[in-house]
């Protein structure tokens, strides 16, 4: 009797299921790096202005966005928006915790939701499902921390939906969102599109140049904290719009 041992080869079906669980392992193992990278240069703390919220967040923008291309090994890397409370969020997050109306029992989309605050705000008043999405990797993991840290899940993709209409989300929530041109362009058509299917569409904005203020009726306006890296000044005004 021969001592060889012959081995089937592995069949369609095999070779799908070793390849859905490396690329599983591949998406854990990143989504771990990603989140240690977060803790790492971050620090828990209560938000200004909107105290019920504890979120990751760094103090210095530029030596942060050096560090993540460092840790990426790429340069031109959009700003680490995900360690920061910015202007028009704070501002969305505030009009939500204060009217949880709003948000209860519904399906609440965050979109480009940087660090998760709006979405946290809504989950904390009572939405029955919220999604958050970024196009950062670690955006994502800024998300998923925060979201843990206060109790409360959100579903976090990295994903861009601008080219859809952010269905089934009964709310949409948009935090400073047009700050530039390209991306005033891209958004409003979405945002446009998720009212003519009957989404309630909520913008925070601090006085951004490309925001189209003749199609928004503003709800509310605040005076916010930020960092003084973050803006020319220390409190910016900021009004949260409805769209349509």
């Amino acid at each position: 009797m021969s001592g060889l041992v012959t081995t089937p080869a592995p069949t369609g079906t095999d070779t799908a299921a070793d390849t859905d669980t490396d690329a599983a392992a591949a998406r854990d193992g990143a989504a771990t790096a990603g989140a240690d990278f977060v803790r790492a240069q971050t620090r828990l703390a209560a938000v200004p202005f909107v105290p019920e919220i504890s979120l990751h967040l760094a103090e210095e923008a530029i030596e942060l966005w050096e560090r993540t291309e460092s840790e990426r090994g790429e340069i031109g890397l959009p700003p680490p928006f995900w360690a920061f409370a910015w202007a028009g969020g704070l501002g969305v997050a505030r009009y939500v915790l204060d009217h949880p109306e709003l948000v209860a029992g519904r399906q609440v989309l965050d979109l480009a939701a940087g660090s998760g605050l709006v979405g946290v705000a809504a989950a904390l008043r009572g939405a029955a499902v919220v999604r958050a999405a970024e196009i950062d990797a670690y955006a994502v993991a800024a998300i998923a921390l925060n979201a843990e840290a206060n109790g409360v899940r959100i579903e976090a993709r990295c994903a861009d939906l601008l080219d859809g209409d952010g269905a089934p989300a009964e709310v949409v929530l948009a935090g400073d969102v047009f700050y530039e041109r390209a991306m005033a362009a891209r958004f409003l058509p979405f945002l446009e599109r998720a009212v003519a299917r009957g989404a309630v569409v909520l913008v925070g904005d601090p006085g951004r140049a490309y925001l189209p203020r003749e199609r928004f009726t503003a709800l509310a306006e605040y005076d916010v904290p930020v960092l003084a890296d973050l803006e020319d000044r220390a409190v910016k005004r900021t009004t949260v719009w409805q769209l349509g």
